[in-house]
């Protein structure tokens, strides 16, 4: 950490950010758009995205076998397109994520297992026009856990949205990824600021173990 970084860090305490909101109640798992696509550089992938993908395997066996509400998210376009709209104005090439296309699959490693809810989606936000936030609260989910990609994106529009349906967010550092580290490092400092507690997966196995 630069001295720079430290004096922002330092501005932000004094302002009063950075609050740890805890892990409360029933803890669910999201994870978000590890799909084919995204873990190909040539597509939309890149960065430290594989890195996420490889350590996201060890999250989600510990949440599996903590009995943890699982929830797995895709982009899924219709084949005919006829549900274009303003991301997909944006980045075009998202159309192209439709139900059976490869690229729109979760990624083998991380295969949803029966019970698991995998959520579609047409945004960014894993919630924004989904059921997902009353399938957590169905379940008792209070705390939900956060792997994915892209830190920037997709990740970090559904934690703002978790944090809004009050849910307390925790997102794991090395287990989401973005194309670009800068934006990755950029959004996972402002979320921890404002959004949701931001840990390493050793620190959340230690608490939850403890």
């Amino acid at each position: 950490m630069t001295t720079e970084d430290m004096r922002d860090e330092a501005r932000y305490q004094k302002q009063g950010f950075g609050n740890e909101i805890g892990i409360v109640g029933g803890i669910g798992l999201l994870i978000i758009d590890f799909v084919n696509g995204f873990a190909d550089p040539e597509a939309f992938g890149g960065g430290n995205i594989p890195q996420a993908i490889e350590r996201t395997q060890d999250l989600l066996a510990f949440a599996r076998k903590k009995g943890w509400k699982v929830a797995h998210s895709r982009i899924v376009f219709a084949d005919d397109g006829a549900d274009a709209n303003i991301f997909s104005l944006k980045v075009p090439s998202m159309l192209g994520l439709t139900e059976n296309n490869p690229s729109s699959a979760i990624v083998p490693e991380l295969a949803s297992v029966a019970g698991e809810y995998v959520v579609r989606k047409t945004v960014p936000s894993a919630f924004a026009g989904t059921p997902l936030a009353a399938w957590f609260v169905s379940h008792g989910v209070q705390t939900v856990v956060v792997a994915g990609c892209v830190t920037s994106g997709c990740v970090r529009a559904s934690v703002l949205d978790a944090m809004q349906a009050g849910f307390r967010p925790v997102v794991i550092s090395d287990c989401v990824g973005d194309r670009a580290i800068g934006p990755h490092e950029a959004n996972l400092f402002d979320m921890a600021q404002k959004v949701a507690d931001v840990m390493p997966l050793d620190t959340l196995l230690s608490r939850i173990s403890n």
